[in-house]
């Protein structure tokens, strides 16, 4: 047997604010123990750190690198999986949060740059400008080198 988590489960036991917090965090530590296969999807995780990061949702929103360790804290575990994308998906994200700082709203925004800068077949993406200036590789004229190519960048 299997189990996934939603984006709430995980919020409700990052929250110490919340009454929820308690089952949550209990709820969470049992599928941690293992053995029982988890699944934690990307865009649960997307999710997690965009609601966990964002100011506007809570009164002390985790910083990213905090929201992150709780992520690979997770994932580091034998028995979880998150299926989805590419196998260095996870590297390559590291990599631009690093860079760009995403909170909020741009954590999407990091999960779009983070699958843009893996080698695929991408020849245009429309991006929110700001952050992908932020990031290592994007060249201030909004063009993103992608293996070999280069994919083009429009501005909005």
């Amino acid at each position: 047997m299997s189990v996934t988590l939603d984006a709430n489960v995980l919020l409700f036991a990052s929250d110490g604010s919340s009454t929820r917090q308690p089952v949550a965090r209990r709820l969470l530590d049992s599928i941690a123990a293992g053995p029982e296969l988890a699944y934690l999807f990307w865009p649960t995780i997307m999710a997690y750190l965009r609601i966990a990061t964002h100011p506007a949702v809570f009164n002390q929103p985790l910083p990213a690198r905090d929201a992150i360790a709780n992520v690979e804290a997770m994932l580091s575990r034998p028995h979880v999986r998150a299926p989805g994308e590419e196998p260095e998906f996870w590297r390559r994200y590291r990599s631009v949060a690093e860079d760009a700082r995403p909170t909020g709203n741009l954590v999407s925004d990091a999960h779009l740059v983070a699958l843009v800068v893996e080698p695929q077949q991408v020849e245009r993406l429309p991006v929110v400008a700001h952050l992908m200036r932020r990031v290592v590789g994007v060249e201030e004229t909004l063009h993103l080198k992608v293996g070999r190519r280069f994919a083009q960048i429009s501005d909005w």
